[in-house]
């Protein structure tokens, strides 16, 4: 083969690969001071330069800014030493457009070994990086409110700078009653609400702090300001007077509440920064369950006393769980007497628990446990065959009492079995239904079409009704007539506190009562003037100590020899 020849087949070869290069990646040649010597059409195309506008221009002409000067120094480090430089670079078009290239930059050397000019290989990536900035935010952003999420909220806290002396506080929201919009009017009723919810958190923070959602209506704020307590409050007086203001979707007017936890603590200078953060928030979500069982709309700062009640819960919920079947649950009984001639005609049952490990724990502090964990449904029932038994039992042996009273849960009340349930029970200790009565709050009948029906259900069984705490809740007039209930029971607040406005509440619940023609009982009566305020009254039947405290089934019966 020729010189001739096996130079052609050279030059071909060349050709092919210019043409090769051209067709499929960005190319552009500089000389050693970045002065741009050739660029290819694809070149041109993405920057939206012509080639006489590139050519002679230094590189930096698509500079986009979004590089620190930092990484191109490393870059022009990496390739003045002769050594090939790979990387990702964002550009600017002429026209304003970004764009994203994958680039290998290759030196040319001279006899000294050094670079003469450059040879840029570029691969046009715009796309790939759209996708991938679409999945950082799916990964990293709640798709409902656009906060940070979980994942975005870990990486946060993985970036922070430790400071000297910092302190940091955390701040655990969690709307109250939320879930009663979902049920009501429907999770994308609901959706919107918590959307509208975050643009307010947003507008009362500012750039420093930093907020997400950690998912349901639960959110999370850390202030980085090192504010004062005073600064703290400003900031969730503020966040819960805006998200208190009411919600419109459509033509529906909603309004919720927040409870806020507030948790602050010195940032170690030691240790793992995410388990500070993860104790911080830990605490905060302690406040937050105090200032949502005082009531919620309101915040509370954590402390120490509170961590002692949390443990005490936690322990309360563990052992709640197996407590039936060590039957360590009990049934006492408190008289109701008869005022106007102080006979007892009747008894409220009431649960007591004795705890193997935690000892005697009040009813306040476990049955809300049992109606979270809907423990409160079997464990109702138990209760309503326990009762029914007992009296059963009195019967049997001559003490003739009118009724025996058992309060109802909200959440049994609603149960679908809850008739069918009291059907059974009846049905096994032979007791007759008008010797039954069950009481329920005044919260069980806002849904006046659900327990209206069950109401009449357990009248048309021969069950009797009563309001219990009457006066404490939401009940209205116009309540009170469309259902059949047979007793109101004075909450004891109003017979505790007898002074001229007291009682003019609880004179006025008892006439109301009569003019209704309902039974009234007023409950915590327990000295000779507030037995002789409600004989003057002629209120119908009371309970409290003045008469006895709580007392088991065979102190009953001794009590009633007594007074039956």
């Amino acid at each position: 083969m020729s010189y001739t020849t096996k130079l052609d087949e050279a030059h071909q070869k060349l050709k092919d690969i210019e043409f090769a290069l051209d067709a499929s990646s960005i190319v552009a040649i500089t000389d050693s001071k970045g002065i741009i010597q050739h660029a290819n059409d694809k070149f041109c195309e993405i920057s939206k330069y012509t080639l006489e506008e590139l050519i002679g221009s230094n590189q930096s002409i698509v500079n986009s800014g979004f590089h620190p000067k930092s990484f191109f120094k490393d870059m022009w480090k990496t390739i003045g030493t002769g050594n090939v430089w790979r990387g990702e670079i964002k550009n600017k078009a002429k026209d304003g457009d970004y764009y994203w290239v994958d680039t290998t930059i290759v030196p040319f050397l001279n006899a000294d070994g050094k670079p003469y000019q450059y040879i840029a290989i570029r691969y046009n990536i715009t796309t790939r990086k759209k996708y991938e900035a679409y999945i950082e935010v799916m990964a990293y952003t709640d798709p409902l409110t656009k906060l940070p999420n979980r994942n975005q909220f870990s990486k946060w806290v993985d970036n922070q700078q430790k400071e000297p002396n910092e302190t940091a506080t955390a701040l655990f929201l969690d709307l109250d009653r939320f879930k009663s919009i979902n049920d009501n009017f429907g999770h994308a009723t609901g959706d919107i609400v918590l959307t509208a919810v975050a643009d307010r958190l947003r507008a009362c923070l500012r750039e420093s702090d930093f907020i997400s959602r950690q998912g349901g209506d639960e959110f999370i704020i850390i202030l980085r300001n090192d504010d004062c307590e005073e600064a703290i409050e400003q900031i969730a007086d503020n966040i819960l007077q805006q998200l208190s203001l009411p919600y419109q979707v459509g033509e529906t007017q909603l309004f919720t509440t927040a409870s806020i936890g507030i948790s602050r603590a010195i940032v170690p200078t030691e240790g793992s920064r995410v388990d500070f953060v993860d104790k911080l928030i830990k605490n905060a979500d302690t406040a937050m369950y105090h200032a949502k069982r005082h009531g919620g709309n309101q915040y509370c700062f954590n402390t120490a006393h509170q961590n002692i009640v949390l443990e005490r819960n936690y322990q309360i919920d563990l052992e709640i769980k197996q407590a039936l079947l060590r039957n360590e649950f009990t049934v006492v009984y408190q008289p109701i007497v008869n005022l106007k001639n102080n006979k007892i005609v009747g008894a409220e049952a009431l649960i007591r628990w004795n705890n193997r490990k935690l000892g005697f724990v009040g009813p306040s502090e476990f049955i809300p446990v049992l109606e979270a964990n809907s423990l409160i449904i079997p464990i109702g029932k138990w209760i309503m065959a326990t009762v029914c038994s007992q009296m059963k039992f009195w019967q049997e042996k001559g003490k003739l009492m009118q009724r025996i009273c058992v309060n109802v849960s909200p959440i049994q009340f609603k149960d679908r079995n809850f008739i069918l349930d009291l059907k059974e029970i009846l049905n096994e200790t032979m007791l007759d239904a008008s010797y039954l009565e069950i009481e329920i709050t005044e919260g069980t009948i806002l849904d006046i079409e659900n327990s209206s029906k069950t109401i009449r259900e357990l009248k048309d069984l021969g069950i009797k009704v009563s309001i219990d705490d009457f006066g404490t809740g939401y009940s209205s007039l116009s309540y009170l007539k469309q259902l059949p209930i047979d007793t109101l029971k004075i909450d004891k607040s109003f017979i505790d506190d007898l002074d001229r406005d007291g009682e003019i509440i609880a004179n006025t619940i008892i006439n109301m009562g009569k003019n209704l023609n309902f039974r009234v009982i007023a409950e915590g009566i327990e000295s000779e003037a507030q037995l002789k305020y409600l004989v003057n009254q002629k209120c119908h039947e009371g309970q409290g100590y003045y008469f006895s405290k709580p007392i088991t089934n065979s102190q009953m019966m001794d009590l009633f020899n007594e007074l039956g």
